[in-house]
């Protein structure tokens, strides 16, 4: 079977020139990839750290978890950013893979509830007079990471597979009766998904790094001087394991996932700064928080903010990377930037009123946790 058989053939107009939905589809994965991937590792790290770290290790543990709930809010309403624009510009793709795996894509929304309720039972010991941490809140905890996990898994496998479209055919025959796809098919095959899925949380070990900096600098006024110098010190050894777990799946991602032709355009100009740029920006995160290391105080604002941002950058550089890796996987089946385009401006204004509205109130509600927090 030709896998382009499955693609939908009738004619349709992008309702946004391409640039822009390129653009709000990096810009909005950049923006949901922070808190999510606080909620990808940072749930697990800090279940870890309560159950075997030292007193300040515990004392982060509980410092993340009292605001994961607020975490996964912005995540998940970021997350509809690039989610809306992957359906106006990748539909014909995206549509027959999560059909594919339908299950397990509506899995998602199985998975996040009680994962939310758990972080929300878990935290709620966690305020000050509130009640003892008794088993089944510590169990509550537990589960909501290994959820977030595997929702990030079931991402990874959506996203993969909808640019594995020579893989579809496979996948429904063998997940299909009477030529009907039954939904409970997984891109397991295919050899980007594993090396995908740990260099993702390999970045997001580098940005817990850079949250526990970004919340000593700035949310953690009343902490004790001892609590913020251990943060600093945490801080680079996390991102040093974070930075070493990316590389080895990067690696592994680059040489035994990509294509000969994917490698050769990516590693030939003008992609090859893209691509250099992407494998060295954890360094920069890492530099800094090498040298906020220094001495005997904790991390000040200035650098915690140059920590924040300059991690933000690893982040957009990545999410630049991939979507010219997934244009460049898709081309030969659904060249994506060849799309016709009839502009709609009125939804494209409110789209952008609306956005830089709901970008400045996040700014003004972080503004005053900053506030509450000074000693």
């Amino acid at each position: 079977m030709d896998p382009k058989t499955l693609i939908d053939t009738a004619p349709g107009y992008l309702p946004a020139p391409v640039w822009f939905i390129e653009l709000f589809k990096m810009l909005g994965f950049t923006l949901h990839a922070v808190p999510m991937n606080l909620w990808y590792a940072g749930v697990v790290l800090a279940m870890v750290l309560s159950a075997v770290g030292g007193a300040h290790g515990k004392r982060f543990s509980a410092r993340l978890m009292s605001q994961m709930p607020i975490i996964l809010a912005f995540g998940i309403n970021f997350g509809i950013v690039p989610l809306l624009f992957v359906q106006v510009a990748y539909a014909k793709v995206f549509y027959p893979a999560t059909i594919l795996m339908a299950w397990f894509w509506l899995g998602i929304i199985a998975l996040l509830i009680p994962a939310y309720y758990g972080v929300y039972f878990y935290s709620s010991a966690l305020r000050e007079g509130g009640p003892r941490m008794t088993l089944p809140r510590r169990a509550a905890g537990w589960c909501a990471a290994i959820m977030l996990v595997a929702i990030a898994f079931v991402f990874a496998n959506g996203f993969s597979l909808m640019t594995n479209i020579k893989g579809w055919p496979g996948i429904w025959q063998e997940h299909g009766t009477a030529g009907a796809a039954l939904g409970t098919g997984l891109n397991l095959a295919d050899d980007t998904l594993w090396p995908r899925w740990l260099l993702m949380f390999g970045l997001a070990l580098t940005t817990t790094a850079a949250w526990v900096v970004v919340d000593a600098g700035w949310f953690a006024g009343r902490e004790t001087p001892e609590y913020r110098r251990w943060a600093r010190q945490f801080a680079w050894k996390l991102y040093t394991l974070g930075m070493a777990w990316f590389a080895a799946a990067g690696s592994w991602y680059v040489v035994g996932a990509w294509s000969a032709e994917i490698r050769q355009t990516m590693f030939a100009w003008p992609l090859l700064p893209l691509t250099l740029a992407t494998a060295l920006a954890p360094g920069l995160p890492w530099l800094l928080l090498v040298w906020t290391g220094r001495g005997d105080a904790g991390p000040t604002r200035r650098l915690a903010a140059l920590v924040g941002l300059a991690q933000f950058g690893v982040l957009a550089v990545n999410a630049v990377s991939r979507q010219v890796v997934q244009n460049l996987e898709l081309f030969d089946c659904f060249p994506v930037l060849d799309q016709p385009t009839a502009v709609q401006w009125s939804p494209l204004l409110a789209f952008l009123i609306l956005f830089l509205l709901g970008a400045a109130l996040v700014a003004w509600m972080i503004g005053q946790v900053v506030k509450t927090s000074k000693s």
